[in-house]
């Protein structure tokens, strides 16, 4: 029987390959309309709603078609009746970034909530270590 968490371990990993196929319908399918994201690029403030949401991807596919890697390498999940977080380890960079840093992971935080019988991510969060220490 598939529990919740495998469930929504499914939702992030098809969505992990969403982003690494570049597919912007399949980055966006599991998230909520009204989805609050922190992410690593500027503007460093917060993104409000599914169309800002939208709108932070193109660029990214383009510094990703120049090779860069986006793969999940720990993924943990905790899930209630009707919502439920992830966090996640991700292997983000170019060959050179991550040449560079073969420590450093891409940090995933989600939240999400049941939607009409369904998961959706309500808020998303991506961070990278301070590499001077001094977070």
């Amino acid at each position: 029987m598939t529990t919740e968490e495998d469930r929504i371990r499914a939702l992030v990993q098809d969505w992990a390959s969403a982003v690494h196929r570049g597919d912007l319908p399949g980055v966006l399918a599991d998230h909520a309309r009204d989805i609050v994201m922190f992410d690593v690029p500027p503007p460093y403030e917060v993104v409000r709603g599914i169309d800002a949401y939208r709108d932070t991807w193109p660029p990214f596919f383009e510094w990703q078609a120049q090779g860069a890697a986006f793969e999940i390498e720990a993924l943990d999940v905790t899930a209630g009746a009707d919502v439920a977080f992830a966090h996640a380890l991700l292997r983000c960079g170019t060959p050179a970034d991550l040449a560079e840093r073969p420590a450093q992971h891409l940090r995933l935080t989600l939240g999400l909530r049941k939607e009409d019988g369904r998961w959706v991510v309500a808020h998303e969060h991506h961070s990278f270590p301070d590499a001077t220490g001094a977070e």
